[in-house]
């Protein structure tokens, strides 16, 4: 499954940096001028999962196969992208097409790289890029609401419903809130996704603070992370310079190296684990001789979604699904325990998968 976030933010706050450190690769150009990646680069990473290791212990798996979340590189946006100012036009639709946006936001003081706007104010820097998604946002709704307007006139069933949702859009914006603070039903939320509007998506923000505060925060973390409970967005503190550096490690020295700077784990696991939860998205697991491996469902998805994700033809000729929870598949020492002990179920169409389940489906070929 396909699951993009797309990382922006103003120029020189840490993006590439963060990237390259993301997907250990130099493929991101981070330099410090504006406008240094031109080209979105894209970089696809495992999911951190300590679950996974422990079951194919237990199964005795010959391979390890994480799930995977694709993190997308976008150039620095500047005020009057939304108008086409820098390389505005070209970036925001390379936003349009990623699941959830990672918004880098500058938390560091550093007289030797530039501030865009010529000033630390991470708050600032996040209003005036989700400023830019807004006005562009508003601009391609009232450019297509006419033609839907008059469909929707003459009677047509599908236009109405999409004029609705248009002009719910278009109200909040023009109060200068984005599209996600829209109030929806079960029903309207996919046709809503579907206009394709920015500031539909989802938002992570990420602080990128100095060397010495990576493992506390500091005063311009602190007002992010109050900036995001605010508006019920994620938030997570990293330091890029420390990630560029773990990344560049050989695998067996960062440890050591993360404990140096009082740090349990590499931020950029907590990056990515905060990304796979802000697209509401959950692990179910399979596990045997051959190989363990994750898988990834959205929240909410049934026993034969889950089939489907592996194989199209594991959902359409779907019997049931064999599911022992993680905890139990644990402590009792892989399937036969967990058979002998009567935590195998056996699950019909209607199960809703939970994280952490290790499933096996019977299906018709």
């Amino acid at each position: 499954m396909g699951f993009k976030c797309g990382i922006v933010g103003l120029p020189n706050v840490g993006k590439s940096t963060l990237f390259n450190a993301l997907t250990q690769t130099a493929a991101a150009q981070a330099a410090n001028y504006p406008f240094c990646t031109i080209e979105p680069n894209v970089g696809d990473v495992a999911v951190p999962d300590a679950r996974l290791d422990r079951l194919a212990a237990i199964a005795k798996s010959a391979q390890i196969i994480p799930t995977r979340i694709t993190f997308v590189d976008i150039a620095g946006l500047v005020r009057g992208a939304s108008k086409g100012e820098g390389l505005g036009n070209q970036f925001l639709a390379n936003i349009r097409e990623v699941d959830a946006v990672v918004h880098v936001l500058r938390c560091f003081e550093d007289d030797d790289i530039t501030h865009v706007e010529g000033r630390i104010d991470p708050v600032g820097d996040a209003d005036t890029v989700e400023t830019e998604l807004m006005l562009a946002d508003l601009e391609s709704l009232e450019r297509r609401i006419t033609p839907i307007e008059k469909k929707a006139k003459g009677g047509d069933k599908e236009s109405k419903e999409q004029f609705a949702l248009m002009s719910k859009a278009i109200a909040l914006l023009r109060e200068g809130k984005p599209a996600r603070n829209a109030d929806l039903t079960p029903e309207e939320r996919e046709p809503y996704r579907q206009l394709g509007l920015m500031t539909e998506k989802p938002v992570l923000y990420v602080a990128n603070v100095e060397e010495g505060s990576a493992a506390t925060g500091n005063k311009y973390s602190k007002l992010v992370e109050e900036k995001a409970k605010r508006e019920g967005a994620g938030a997570v503190v990293i330091s890029a310079r420390i990630e560029e550096e773990v990344a560049q490690l050989p695998a067996e020295e960062r440890a050591e190296f993360l404990s140096s700077l009082d740090l349990e784990e590499p931020g950029l696991n907590r990056l990515i684990r905060a990304g796979y939860a802000l697209l509401g998205l959950i692990t179910f697991f399979t596990a045997g001789p051959k190989e363990a491996r994750a898988w990834t469902v959205t929240k909410g998805a049934r026993a034969p979604q889950a089939a489907g994700v592996i194989h199209t033809d594991f959902e359409k000729g779907f019997i049931r699904a064999e599911t022992i929870a993680y905890d139990d598949y644990v402590s009792l020492g892989g399937e036969a325990g967990a058979r002998d002990a009567g935590k195998m179920r056996l699950e019909g169409k209607e199960y809703v998968v939970a994280d952490g389940d290790v499933m096996h489906f019977r299906f018709n070929a």
